[in-house]
């Protein structure tokens, strides 16, 4: 059973930075996609960044996100990262962490079989 958990979230002031962490667990990941989303109240769950587990560059969201937000893994412990900077009162939403065992990167919501619970992050002014 694929179990994702995500932690890491918090208040942050405006330029500010934040890492969120997902340990994944249940399964070997080696042949999944793996992404990052966010949800902000009131407003529809929007794709942050995805990469393949095993190899290869991630794929990031254009716009206020690009450049300031970078995903990175360390295998040994199953964990998926993803360092935010220059927060931006904005970026206040809920982080969740998502997987699929497909290796093609995907950026919608509805590709991504498995789920964590989400991270809380706000950013004050």
């Amino acid at each position: 059973q694929v179990q994702l958990v995500e932690s890491g979230g918090g208040l942050v002031q405006a330029g500010g930075s934040l890492r969120l962490s997902c340990v994944a667990s249940g399964r070997d990941f080696s042949a999944y996609s793996m992404a990052w989303f966010r949800q902000a109240p009131g407003k529809e769950r929007e794709f942050v960044c995805s990469f393949l587990w095993s190899r290869g560059p991630a794929y990031y969201a254009d716009g206020s996100m690009e450049g300031r937000f970078t995903i990175s893994r360390d295998n040994t412990k199953n964990t998926v990262f993803l360092q935010m900077s220059s927060l931006k009162p904005e970026d206040t939403a809920v982080y969740y962490c998502a997987a699929v065992p497909r290796p093609t990167r995907p950026i919608r919501v509805v590709d991504y079989e498995f789920w964590g619970q989400g991270t809380q992050v706000t950013v004050s002014q």
